[in-house]
């Protein structure tokens, strides 16, 4: 069955300063039906290679496909 997890709605990540964690609430989807919440839990390092990936995703879509975002105005 096709599943999926989306940023929780309403709900925004948080971070622990002492430890670095951050944790990224996610609601839980099969066939487009909640099922459930969770939170991905990332190390401070996890968490920038993630934001590197992202970042390096968006970028190259914006040069494919011609997106502007605020950061690039």
């Amino acid at each position: 069955m096709p599943s999926h997890a989306s940023p929780r709605p309403g709900v925004a990540p948080s971070g622990d300063p002492s430890t670095g964690e951050i944790r990224v609430p996610l609601q839980l989807f099969v066939l487009d039906h909640p099922v459930g919440v969770v939170d991905l839990v990332l190390s401070h390092v996890e968490a920038e290679h993630h934001h590197a990936a992202l970042t390096w995703q968006l970028n190259r879509a914006e040069r494919t496909l011609g997106y502007v975002t605020p950061q690039a105005v």
